[in-house]
This record gives C-alpha cells, structure tokens and sequence, in this order.
C-alpha cells in the first residue's frame, strides 16, 4: 500500500486507513459499508458522544476500572472531541447500522488513538485500546441513545429555546407598538370584525410562549440516560454504581440535569422521548409558519395587496421585475416547516419500529431531531431579527379599510337586530357606500348614535352587553 496508509486490524483481520486518520478499522469498514447519503453527524451529536466518553472515562476511573493514566488521556481526548477539534474524524453516514455501533466505535477509536498521542505512543499502537478503555463498561446500544439525548436536550435548552425567545421579544414589541393600529379582522379570508393589529402580533407572541412551553416540556424524559444498560438494559459488564456516577458528569460537563433511566429496557428498545420531543418540534414549526404566512399576507402588495404591513427590504426580490421586494425571510420559515414535517414522519416511523430489545433506527431518529432542532432555531432567530423586527405598520391604510369595511354591520345587532343590520350591509356593499353612511341615510342611526355604535376602535375590546353605564 502507499505510504499514505496504515495497516489497522480488527476480529475480521486487517484493513488500510488513511495514514493521518485518528480512526481505525471498524470505522473504516463503515466508511466503505455506507457510501449512503454522504451526510454525516453534526456538532451537536459528535460532541455528544464526546460528552459520554469523557464521563465514562471518569466514572470507571473513580470505580478503579480504568487506571488513572490511562483515563486521564482519554478524557483529554474527548474534551478535544467535545470542543470540536476532530469533526472531521467522524466519516460515518449517518445511514448505517440501525444500532449506530459504527458510529459509537468511530468515537473510540478516535479517542484511543488521539489518547494515545497523548500519552507518548503512536496512533496505532493500542495502548489506549478503543473498546477495553474508551468503551468500557459500554454498549453501542447505551452509547448511542445517551449520546441522543444529550444532544437533543442541549440543542432544545441552548440553540432552540433561545432562539425562540428572541423571536418571542420580536413579536411582543411589535404587539405594544401596534397596540392603537385598528385595522379589519378577517375570517375564511373575508372582511371580519375590527381588531387592533396589536391583538394580532398578540397571538403570534403567545405561540411562541407556548411553544417554548412545549419544547420544555418534552425535556423531562430527554434527562434520562441509558447508560448503564449496556447489551439489551441487564448492565452485563458494568459497575452497579456507574450509570448514576456517569449521569453525575455528563450533568457537570453540560450544566443540565441528567439520570440514569427509570427502566433500562424502555431506554433502548424504544426511542419514545426523542419522538415526544420531536412532536414539540412539528408543532412549533407549524406555528411559526402561521405566523410567516400570515405576515406575508399583511404585506402582500404593495398596491394590489392587504398592505397593512410594509415589510423590509432584505434583497431584491426578481431577477426580471425592477423594484420588485419578497418576503425572503419568511418563505424561509415556510420552507423549514416543510422539512419538519417530513423529518417528523422520519422520526414517528423510527421511533416505533425496532424489534424486541433495541430500536434499530437510532442514527435517522437522533439526525432528524438535531436537524430540526437546528432549523428552527436558526429560523426563528432569523426571522425575529431580520423580519418581525423591522416591520411597520401602513395606519393610514389600516384606517381607511377598517371604515369601509361590511363586518361594521355586526356592531348594529344591538342597536336595531340582525335583519336590519344584514340589510344595511348588503345596500351598502350595492351601493358602494359605507356601513354608517346606510345606517344614518336609512334613518336607523342619528349622526351621533352611529359615532357611537359604529366606532371600530370600540368595536375591539369586549363589551358588557345590558351595562347602562
């Protein structure tokens, strides 16, 4: 072979790996297995399992299971795996055993053969052995679902909740700033009753909120760590006291609370909490996209339009129509819900599969989920900053609209009952007239009793109907 190569063995016998790779051969037969999709596992997760190494590193080292040298340097090569000096080390696609034991070996034999330099020997050598030291007491069928969760929860607490408050900000200073814009409501996409266009930003700002409620929620089950179970969840070759020892340092490596799983079993032959997370996930994206549609409706024009929202003006919006502005910004955030949405049938199909003791769908279920942690907490980031934020309300045109609008007619149900308040719509929609001027002329209304009942910023607060006062 070239020099380029190293000859590395595993229990099928020897393999060529790239001279200046710190992997070795059980990865190096994946990288061959799984020419797939050529998508590999992203920050999120590889620090992850960096974050597992690390920890098992220290509780067998604390149980006297791994000598303290040999802990020591693994645990320095796993804060370089944490801290994302090797992802480039990490080749496995993310299509390959359903398990994702290659993946778990990709990690230690990274960590062996880094540890190794460390320690004063060569890449290679095995004095740091990938499965006897940085897998001890392991499984890729505990690794591997720790490692999930971690990543999801770190991703939801870190990247998504943050996100989504920033967001959350956008919109509430949006809803006080519009707070005295009237403006029509509409309804199956017809003239409804007046609103204030603060009320509306009003709603979009507590679906977010509430999506941050769900996106907390779902951390709960996310603290548990399978740990510990090792094979099928029995814990055959580990220490009693390592997965509550271990959970103890992933919790201080990462500043959120882990715990060895309630029941062993379920953590590996079922991947429900990552499905419950991703179920938040599809619900926020659902809301933020309502939320980019109907602003995208608001600002549709800017002449022929609603064009009760001038939007920003991110970039040039045609190649062909001079002057011409889009809502980029928030196409964008239609465009990840979509993919959330198919990531999330990727993710139920997963979650509920996998035969008796293990769930085989591990990597396509811990991709989608980071994947769509990410997407939306780059979205809605985005979208706050770069979209809610530097909206503005058209008052004048919100004003003009509002006063010619049929739904004014819903006011007079009181005054002079619905009949007659159906006839002054239909004669005023006829005659191109507006729903005061009909009321007045037809002599149901005085002047001053149609300043009254017909006043459409009154008409958006709730009213104490039979109150003389």
């Amino acid at each position: 072979m070239s020099e380029d190569y190293r000859t590395e063995k595993d229990s099928l016998g020897e393999i060529q790996v790239p001279a200046d790779a710190y992997w070795g051969a059980q990865t190096q037969r994946a990288v061959e297995n799984f020419p797939i999709s050529g998508i590999g596992f992203g920050r999120r997760f590889i620090r992850a399992l960096g974050v597992v190494k690390k920890a098992a590193a220290q509780a067998n080292r604390d149980l006297g299971l791994v000598d303290d040298d040999t802990a020591a340097a693994i645990v320095a090569a796993a804060e370089e795996v944490i801290a994302g000096e090797h992802d480039d080390q990490f080749p496995v696609d993310v299509f390959q055993t359903g398990s994702g034991t290659s993946s778990n070996m990709n990690a230690n034999e990274v960590i062996a053969n880094r540890a190794a330099e460390i320690a004063g020997a060569a890449v290679g050598d095995r004095v740091v052995h990938p499965n006897d030291h940085v897998n001890y007491g392991q499984s890729s069928n505990d690794v591997i679902p720790t490692a999930m969760h971690v990543a999801a929860l770190e991703a939801v607490e870190k990247d998504l909740v943050p996100a989504l408050e920033t967001l959350h900000a956008e919109l509430a200073a949006k809803e006080t700033e519009f707070d005295g814009v009237v403006k029509t409501g509409r309804t199956h996409l017809q003239d409804a009753t007046p609103v204030r266009l603060g009320q509306e930003f009003g709603g979009y700002r507590t679906q977010v909120k509430k999506g941050i409620e769900r996106a907390t929620a779902a951390e709960s089950n996310l603290r548990e760590l399978a740990l510990g179970g090792t094979a099928v969840g029995t814990g055959l070759n580990t220490h009693p006291e390592f997965p509550e020892l271990a959970a103890e340092y992933i919790s201080e490596a990462t500043g959120t609370a882990f715990h060895e799983a309630e029941n062993h079993f379920e953590a590996q032959a079922a991947h429900d909490a990552m499905a419950e997370a991703h179920g938040a996930f599809r619900t926020i994206a659902g809301s933020l996209t309502k939320i980019a549609n109907d602003l995208r409706l608001l600002a549709s024009g800017p002449r022929n339009g609603l064009g009760e929202l001038e939007q920003p003006e991110n970039q040039p919006g045609s190649s062909i129509m001079p002057g011409k502005i889009n809502p980029v910004v928030a196409e964008s955030v239609n465009q990840v819900h979509a993919q959330v949405v198919g990531n999330d049938a990727a993710v139920s199909a997963g979650a509920a599969r996998g035969e008796l003791d293990l769930n085989l769908y591990k990597p396509v279920v811990a991709h989608n989920v980071l994947q769509s942690a990410q997407l939306l907490s780059n979205a809605a980031e985005t979208f706050g900053e770069r979209f809610v934020a530097k909206l503005e309300a058209n008052e004048d045109h919100c004003r003009e609209r509002v006063e010619q609008s049929m739904a004014l007619a819903t006011a007079l149900n009181p005054a002079i009952g619905y009949d007659k308040a159906s006839t002054v719509a239909k004669k005023a929609l006829a005659e191109n007239k507006s729903v005061r001027e009909v009321a007045v002329t037809e002599g149901y209304l005085t002047e001053a009793e149609a300043d009254e009942v017909l006043d459409p910023e009154a008409m958006t607060h709730r009213v104490i109907l039979g109150d003389d006062e």
